[in-house]
């Protein structure tokens, strides 16, 4: 395996010790305060010959877009990450948590698998593409911030960005452990309010009980039909009520009562479908409120970029237990709507089971090989 430098200010860094500078930016989200980590990113890639844009997302957070070797005759490679990370938890580190202590093959810090391993490893191996073998159609960098509580980031990026271009295929870094993922399904999350009218609950004849109206509410989303047929990929939707609260006190009826339905979809649902259809359905004793609006992402199997993935990750095809997809959300629902459909895998050097937890880690070795396989994928895509 060959292990890739690159200078930064006259200082030589490898992927180890540019996931350590990464990780000593505390970018907690909330407040993330992506935009020290942004620019220095974007520095490093400026001095390697990149040209790069800020996008604000609020005050002190930005989003980084860098691209470099664009050309009219076919559009580059998208590499997508995200700065922020998940706040600490309740439970003691053993581990600094902004430190990138590395040890026992590992490097640890609230991160390093979710996702500034991965985020290292694009820019390195975006970098080196460039000094072994242009690729030709160029490389874009989108490193957004505030994903991590609902992809908010890009979704507001995508609508002003100055020139999204076209995209040949995209990959995002989320933590894989450097399989290729090649979907997920949607979200559409939905808060649900009913309304009534309080009074005292020894005369509740008096009142109009918003809990009862929520309960009936809830039980005909349980009950709900998707109608919908088996997306080959992804499988059915579900729906799921995560939380529900209502009332004051005991001897009072509840004038307000609200619940949340968690919807997973395919490609084979609209979501507008969906909220009518629902809206319809729990009647005119509630009103819904769309928190987030995600579609699914699906790439075919027999795509030729995943087949080319495929190959560089050493996928067993005859493997009928392989998994393909993820049961998390990611940006690349955004961006393959973004990018017209380009073929969008989700792939990156982190441990899926470390994301969010305590004494988060990332095997160094998972980020050398990470370098690897995006720059073999940057080369020899369409080259």
């Amino acid at each position: 395996m060959q292990t890739c430098f690159f200078e930064s200010n006259s200082v030589q860094m490898d992927v180890i010790s540019l996931t350590r500078e990464l990780l000593s930016y505390d970018n907690i989200n909330p407040p993330g305060n992506e935009g020290e980590i942004a620019r220095f990113t974007g520095r490093i890639l400026a001095e390697n010959g990149f040209r790069t844009d800020y996008y604000p997302f609020e005050e002190g957070r930005l989003h980084l877009v860098a691209e470099r070797g664009l050309s009219d005759k076919q559009p580059p490679v998208v590499l997508s990450g995200h700065f922020d990370t998940v706040p600490l938890g309740n439970k003691k580190w053993n581990e600094d948590p902004f430190s990138g202590h590395v040890h026992d093959g590992k490097i640890w810090g609230r991160g390093s698998s979710d996702m500034k391993g991965g985020l290292a490893a694009m820019i390195l191996a975006s970098v080196s593409a460039f000094e072994l073998s242009p690729p030709p159609g160029g490389i874009r960098l989108i490193f957004s911030a505030a994903e991590e509580l609902g992809c908010i980031g890009i979704q507001q990026l995508a609508g002003i960005l100055k020139n999204p271009g076209k995209a040949s295929a995209v990959i995002v870094g989320e933590p894989t452990s450097n399989h290729p993922f090649i979907g997920h399904k949607g979200a559409l999350y939905i808060n649900v309010v009913t309304k009534g009218i309080t009074a005292h609950s020894s005369m509740p004849h008096l009142g109009d009980n918003a809990i009862y109206k929520a309960a009936r509410s809830i039980l005909k989303a349980k009950d709900f039909q998707f109608m919908a047929e088996k997306d080959p990929l992804l499988g059915f939707p579900t729906i799921n009520v995560g939380r529900m609260s209502g009332g004051m006190n005991i001897n009072s009826v509840p004038d307000h009562a609200e619940f949340s339905i968690d919807i997973r979809s395919t490609s084979k649902v609209d979501h507008s479908e969906l909220l009518h259809r629902l809206t319809v359905e729990l009647g005119q004793e509630t009103a819904l409120e769309t928190l987030v609006n995600m579609g699914s992402v699906h790439t075919r199997e027999d795509d030729p970029f995943v087949q080319l993935v495929y190959d560089i990750c050493r996928v067993d095809r005859e493997n009928r237990s392989l998994m393909k997809t993820l049961p998390y959300l990611t940006d690349g629902s955004v961006l393959q709507r973004l990018y017209k459909g380009a073929p969008t895998i989700i792939l990156g050097p982190g441990q899926p089971e470390m994301a969010h937890q305590t004494d988060e880690f990332c095997f160094t070795d998972k980020l050398e090989e990470a370098v690897n396989i995006y720059r073999e994928i940057i080369i020899k895509w369409r080259n």
